[in-house]
C-alpha cells in the first residue's frame, strides 16, 4: 500500500475504529522530515506554519504556493514510507477548480495529500479534491489563515450554538470526502463531541485529549523557536538553546585561535 492509499477515508475510518491515536508533526525540509520518519510519527505535515517558524513572517497569510512547493519537495526527499500532507496556502483554493489545480502541484513535488482550512463553506472544494483522487484533510476551529479577519487566536466552540456549528462543519467535510479533520483551538467538550460523531479521525491541536490524534509544530515541540511557544504546547527539548550555545562556543574558539 502506498502512503497516499493509506489516506483513503475508508482506511482512516478503519484506523479510528481500531482506537490507535495518531501522532502528527510538521516538517519543512529534508532532515526534519527524515528525523520524524525515523522517530515513527504517523503522518508528516508541511504546514504553512513555516511562514512563522522558518520564514519569519508574523502569520501564515504571507505564505505563497511557491513557498509550499519548495518546502514540500524538500521534506518529501526525507521520507520513504510516511504519508506527507501539505497545506494549501491562503488564496489557492478559492474555487474547487483552483483547489484541484494547486493541490496537483503539491502532489507533483511529493505530497501524498493536502489540507485546507474551512468548514461547510468549503465542502465543494473537499468534494472536488476527493473526486480528483487527491486525499484531503479538513481543518476547522481556529483558522490561522483567517487570523487577520478574526483579530487573533481564540478558542472556538465554547457555546452550544458554536459547538453545533463546528459539528455541522465536520459532518459536511466528512461527507465531502475528507480523510481526517484538524480541530484547532476547539473547546475540549466540543472537540470530544465532534470526535464521537464523525467516522474519520480528528487531529487536535490545542483542543484537548479526546481527539483521535494530535498535531504540533515541531519547532514548538523541540524548543527550536524559543521566542514563542503556544500555551498548549510543551517543549520536550531545547534545540534553540543548544544551537545558540554551540554557535557561541564556535565563535569563542575561532576568535581565540592563533593566526
Amino acid at each position: 500500500m502506498s502512503p497516499a492509499d493509506s489516506l483513503h477515508p475508508a482506511l482512516t475510518a478503519e484506523a479510528k475504529r481500531g482506537g490507535r491515536k495518531l501522532a502528527v508533526l510538521t516538517a519543512y525540509d529534508y532532515p526534519g522530515a527524515r528525523l520524524l520518519e525515523e522517530a515513527g510519527v504517523d503522518w508528516v505535515l508541511v504546514g504553512d506554519s513555516l511562514g512563522m517558524v522558518v520564514l519569519g513572517y508574523p502569520d501564515t497569510t504571507h505564505v505563497t504556493l511557491g513557498d509550499m512547493l519548495h518546502h514540500t519537495a524538500a521534506a518529501a526527499r526525507g521520507l520513504s514510507h510516511t504519508p506527507l500532507i501539505a497545506d494549501l496556502p491562503i488564496g489557492t483554493y478559492e474555487t474547487p477548480e483552483a483547489a484541484v489545480q494547486n493541490a496537483r502541484a503539491l502532489i507533483h513535488v511529493g505530497a501524498h495529500g493536502v489540507k485546507i482550512e474551512g468548514g461547510a463553506s468549503h465542502r465543494a472544494q473537499i468534494e472536488a479534491l476527493a473526486a480528483a483522487g487527491i486525499p484531503v484533510m479538513g481543518h476547522i476551529g481556529m483558522l490561522p489563515q483567517s487570523v487577520l479577519l478574526e483579530g487573533g487566536y481564540r478558542i472556538k466552540g465554547k457555546t452550544p450554538d458554536a459547538s453545533d456549528a463546528l459539528l455541522a462543519d465536520a459532518v459536511a467535510l466528512t461527507e465531502g470526502g475528507a480523510f481526517a479533520i484538524v480541530l484547532e483551538l476547539v473547546h475540549p467538550a466540543a472537540a470530544q463531541r465532534i470526535t464521537e460523531c464523525i467516522p474519520v479521525p480528528t487531529i487536535g491541536i490545542g483542543s484537548g485529549t479526546h481527539c483521535d490524534g494530535q498535531v504540533l509544530v515541531t519547532h514548538d515541540l523541540t524548543g527550536a523557536f524559543p521566542w514563542f511557544c503556544p500555551k498548549f504546547a510543551t517543549a520536550k527539548a531545547a534545540v534553540g538553546d543548544a544551537i545558540r550555545s554551540a554557535a557561541a562556543q564556535f565563535a569563542v574558539e575561532v576568535r581565540a585561535s592563533k593566526k
